[in-house]
C-alpha cells in the first residue's frame, strides 16, 4: 500500500550557540536524511524530497500496513521533533473499478 507522508519540524532548531546548531545537525538532521536516503534506496520511499523554503519533507512511502509505516517513521532520528501526517492512498485502478460498479448499478 502507498502512503503520502508529510513531516515538518516543530519548534525552532537550537541556535543559542553555533555549537548547539552543529550538534543538532549532526545528531538529528543529517542522520534523518541518511535514513530517508536508505529507505529510498531500499524502494520503501517511492518519491519525495524536502519542501522548498520550509523545514519539512514530503514522500510517498510503500508499506504493507499502517503498523509498518509507524515503525519506519519512528526510526527517524528527528521523529520526536516532527509533526507527521500520513494519508493512505488507494490505487487508481481499484477506485476506477468502484466507479464503474456504481455506474452499472444506476443504469
Amino acid at each position: 500500500m502507498k502512503y503520502l507522508v508529510t513531516m515538518e519540524l516543530i519548534g525552532t532548531p537550537p541556535a543559542a550557540s553555533p555549537e548547539e546548531l552543529v550538534e543538532h545537525l549532526k545528531q538529528r538532521i543529517i542522520p534523518t536524511h541518511e535514513a530517508l536516503m536508505k529507505l529510498e534506496a531500499d524502494k520503501k520511499i517511492l518519491a519525495g524530497g524536502d519542501m522548498a523554503g520550509r523545514r519539512g519533507t514530503v514522500l510517498i512511502l510503500e508499506a504493507p500496513s499502517n503498523e509498518e509505516v509507524t515503525k519506519l517513521l519512528m526510526t527517524l532520528p528527528s521523529w520526536t521533533q516532527m509533526k507527521v501526517d500520513v494519508t493512505p492512498l488507494e490505487n487508481f485502478e481499484e477506485r476506477q473499478a468502484r466507479h464503474r460498479e456504481i455506474l452499472e448499478r444506476f443504469k
